[in-house]
């Protein structure tokens, strides 16, 4: 015969531990507020977003977000958040686009020539692609980056010589 008095006591102690069921929504929302807040522009944003994605198996990771909630839970709600900042660039209008393209520059460590160029050459922004995202709706954003791209670096050029000739 079993001891219930041990299971009982487990069962009070237990039963006072709220059952919450804890949402990818409220996970996304934490992420927001803690990280994504403190990021400048949504292109910088989803350049961190992909950051935390595994290259080999496409998995998000983030250990301060998994200690809040679950590793699964957290996984979606990056997913989630990098899927919607995305569909938002991809959106923007090409103005837009350079305005976001600008703000990652200048907010960067890296000299603001050395980005692009290096922008330019290996096209960093590719793997910045959420999984499984429409292929032409891809094309259509690599496109307008590489336009953003080359507006901005022909609006530095113009400063540049501006600057020269004075």
């Amino acid at each position: 015969m079993v001891n219930n008095s041990e299971g009982s006591a487990g069962q009070a102690a237990y039963m006072n531990v709220p059952d919450r069921t804890v949402t990818v929504e409220e996970a996304y929302d934490d992420l927001a507020r803690r990280s994504l807040s403190r990021i400048s522009g949504d292109l910088a944003r989803l350049i961190y977003l992909a950051s935390t994605r595994d290259y080999n198996t496409g998995q998000y990771r983030h250990d301060g977000l998994a200690a809040r909630f679950r590793a699964e839970i957290a996984c979606n709600a990056l997913e989630l958040a990098h899927r919607q900042i995305f569909y938002r660039i991809a959106a923007c209008s090409l103005e837009e686009l350079v305005r976001e393209v600008e703000l990652y520059v200048s907010a960067s460590q890296q000299g603001r020539e050395e980005i692009l160029r290096v922008w330019q050459k290996l096209e960093p922004y590719r793997v910045a692609l959420p999984v499984n995202v429409n292929v032409a709706l891809a094309q259509l954003f690599v496109s307008n980056i590489k336009l953003a791209l080359a507006i901005v670096q022909g609006r530095q050029k113009q400063r540049a010589m501006g600057a020269s000739a004075s």
